[in-house]
């Protein structure tokens, strides 16, 4: 009987497989398909996703180093900036993989190829059934199996609040692949549209409950058609209200652990499995109570902010300018804390910019 079984290799799913094998613990990971394939989330990140990945990883992903964000409200933009870097677009296929490898180094098993079609738990514990009809039994099963949680829909858990439908397009753009701004559209219903210079190439997507491909080609005057590469996927937003049973615990995408206002879940994703391996024992079941409360004890004031600025997505256009306008400038903001909005230097660009002194 394994510790634990973790469905998903994710960052998510391979960060809390490496921290559970860290400390000993029998640790088998399930993935789906391969590794990082398919491609169905951006790359753009903060600073802070090198935490949690190795000394070298950063030489080896990095595409491209951003330094602020145009923001697009019909006609106008509006520039949020730094003098330093802010955020990075990275290999998105490659972090997956070294986050795997590093699992498989700490001596948790990989099993590629395996879609998981079944959950059963017990009081001694969970039997995990696969499509090739595997069975593995574990004290705990982790659900790193992102949106569509398979998971998350064998025992009952609730779903997140929303299931956007997101669209990823790459193309070559010459010398502007190398921008330091991303692009920011607003005027995509429900969520937004982005353009984010990849060093290699540009990546456009768009997310929304909509048709978000031909909202993103409306907002960004751009061909999907044309690119390079085309992919797709979904982007939970809301937490459920439980994501842990009496042996199933949610991790990641699975337990909606994103950013209302941009929908990346990364770092949260990291940082909730880190929660997990110091609060969860395969002995105890009865931890996993107290992990679905420190994670959102960690998390729940930025989420809740992010909600609240997710909401001026929907302004009218006169109310986005003038809030676009009130903030434009030099930035101090942190991409995955929101709270950080709230400081004295913002404060005093706003009153500047407001009052024109």
């Amino acid at each position: 009987m394994y510790d634990l079984v973790v469905v998903g290799a994710g960052p998510a799913g391979s960060r809390l497989a490496r921290r559970f094998a860290d400390r000993g613990e029998n640790v088998v990971v399930l993935e789906r398909g391969e590794v990082g394939v398919p491609l169905a989330c951006s790359g753009h990140v903060s600073g802070d996703v090198w935490n949690f990945l190795p000394d070298g990883a950063r030489d080896e992903l990095i595409g491209n180093e951003i330094r602020g964000a145009r923001f697009h409200v019909g006609d106008s933009s509006y520039e949020f900036y730094r003098d330093e870097t802010v955020s990075y677009a990275i290999d998105r296929v490659g972090m997956d993989r070294i986050l795997a490898d590093e699992a498989r180094d700490a001596g948790a098993t990989l099993q590629q190829n395996t879609p998981v079609v079944g959950v059963d738990e017990s009081d001694d514990g969970v039997t995990v059934r696969t499509d090739g009809g595997k069975t593995y039994d574990a004290k705990l099963v982790a659900g790193c199996d992102g949106p569509r949680s398979t998971v998350r829909d064998e025992v009952g858990l609730p779903e997140p609040d929303e299931l956007l439908q997101g669209v990823l397009g790459f193309a070559d753009e010459g010398d502007a692949n190398d921008d330091d701004l991303v692009d920011v559209y607003v005027d995509v219903p429900d969520f937004f549209g982005w353009r984010i210079p990849r060093g290699d190439c540009v990546e456009y997507g768009s997310a929304s409950s909509g048709s978000p491909r031909e909202e993103l080609e409306d907002v960004a005057g751009v061909d999907v058609s044309s690119f390079d590469r085309v992919c797709a996927g979904q982007i939970p937003i809301g937490s459920p209200t439980r994501t842990a049973t009496d042996r199933c615990f949610l991790v990641g995408d699975s337990a909606a652990q994103t950013k209302p206002f941009t929908g990346g879940g990364i770092v949260y994703g990291m940082t909730s499995a880190d929660i997990a391996a110091r609060h969860v024992n395969p002995d105890s079941p009865g931890t996993l109570g107290v992990y679905d409360r420190a994670w959102r004890d960690e998390l729940g004031r930025e989420m809740y902010l992010g909600s609240i600025i997710r909401k001026a997505y929907a302004l009218p256009r006169p109310v986005q300018r003038a809030v676009m306008t009130a903030f434009e400038g030099e930035i101090n903001v942190h991409m995955d804390r929101p709270t950080t909005l709230l400081n004295r230097s913002t404060a005093r660009r706003v009153v500047r910019n407001v009052l024109g002194v």
